[in-house]
């Protein structure tokens, strides 16, 4: 069984660092107006940056198997978090690429890489909603 690691240690204040335990450490903190320093991200906002970077990831495993052609991608994702909620009720987002590809394959390789990719899991898991649209750079 594949384990995924993490420690956290507090460093003052809202600070904490997390370790991966394999050599990549982040730091995380709160915005000046919810008493940080503002120095990193929250670990909210982390979720969500890992939602992205899960998305760009899969994506490339996906077209790799596909064999689908690209010259670059990004994807911009906004979670929306209602004033007095604990989490984030959806996600919305857009993912840029840029391809020779038919469209209907690259709409083909992304809803695969959203009901994929393990973070997305998880947030299907509780209950949020994630809806990426395609903008595609036709590259013909």
């Amino acid at each position: 069984m594949e384990k995924v690691r993490a420690k956290a240690t507090w460093n003052g204040g809202m600070q904490s660092v997390l370790d991966d335990q394999r050599g990549h450490t982040i730091l995380v903190d709160q915005p000046n107006e919810e008493g940080g320093e503002n120095a990193g991200p929250t670990p909210l906002e982390l979720n969500v940056l890992s939602l992205a970077g899960c998305i760009t990831t899969i994506f490339a495993i996906v077209a790799r198997k596909r064999k689908l052609n690209f010259s670059s991608m990004s994807v911009e994702i906004e979670a929306e978090r209602p004033k007095g909620s604990p989490t984030m009720t959806r996600v919305d987002g857009t993912f840029h690429v840029s391809s020779s590809a038919a469209r209907e394959d690259i709409e083909t390789a992304l809803r695969l890489t959203v009901r994929t990719c393990p973070v997305g899991a998880l947030y299907e898991k509780a209950g949020i909603p994630i809806d990426i649209k395609l903008a595609l750079n036709d590259q013909n």
